[in-house]
């Protein structure tokens, strides 16, 4: 491949490793490694959550420089599996490009889990995580049902494409409404605990971990930003929340 394909084929497995979760670090090595692995003498990648900049010199001399846009997430740690393994398999052998787009579409086009499946782990994560807290058997049945209406209320914005901070916002007031509603009818007996296992459902861990991991690995800038987004998308599901206890004149049962 000439240069200008080798560097698009770094930025599209880079991109994507990035929007699926992938840390800071992870990203930049697998687009240094391939554009080494096809003879450039000189690699620079600047990665933050939103762009990526590369610029390679290539063994003439010349340099070539492509960005990309990153404009939204969504968390798929297998993706990043397989996008890893695959720029691991471009530099063990130089593929070409026709062998390179079969095998990174084949890795987009992979199907996720189904929604029944989601909506199952949605269900049993809720309820999980509200007998944990403290809560009853009837808080954690109860929280079966809101892990299962916050999963479609998931699906639901996310196919208008709103952004995360409105999604985040969204789900925490549907499933705080029916928390409160479900404590005021008398089939939970927890409240609180109820609230606080169901939120966990869209409590930003994954960027928050991957925030310090790319402090600790001296990407200040982009940890930084992602911890902002982390700390947003919190204050997004506490405004949920605040407003569904506001509607509903306080969460007390």
């Amino acid at each position: 491949m000439d240069f200008s394909r080798v560097l698009s084929c770094a930025l599209d497995i880079g991109e994507q490793m990035l929007v699926s979760g992938a840390e800071i670090y992870r990203v930049e090595d697998c687009i240094r490694r391939i554009c080494f692995a096809y003879g450039a003498s000189h690699v620079d990648v600047f990665t933050i959550t939103s762009s990526i900049v590369v610029t390679v010199q290539q063994p003439d001399g010349q340099r070539l420089t492509q960005t990309r846009r990153i404009e939204s997430y969504k968390t798929n740690l297998d993706r990043v599996d397989l996008l890893n393994e695959l720029s691991r398999e471009i530099c063990r052998r130089h593929m070409s490009y026709a062998e390179f787009l079969e095998k990174y579409q084949g890795i987009l086009n992979k199907k996720p889990y189904p929604q029944w499946v989601e909506t199952i782990g949605y269900a049993m994560a809720a309820s999980g995580f509200t007998m944990f807290f403290g809560g009853t058997w009837r808080d954690g049945l109860v929280a079966l049902v809101i892990g299962a209406v916050v999963k479609g209320v998931v699906w639901l914005v996310d196919a208008v494409n709103f952004n995360r901070v409105l999604s985040n916002l969204i789900a925490a007031f549907a499933m705080s409404i029916l928390a409160i509603l479900a404590g005021r009818c008398g089939l939970a007996d927890k409240v609180d605990m109820l609230v606080m296992g169901s939120i966990m459902l869209v409590i930003p861990g994954a960027a928050l971990t991957n925030s310090l991991r790319d402090m600790i690995s001296g990407d200040t800038m982009a940890g930084l930003l992602r911890f902002s987004e982390a700390c947003i998308l919190a204050l997004a599901i506490a405004a949920g929340y605040l407003l569904a206890s506001a509607c509903l004149g306080g969460a007390a049962v």
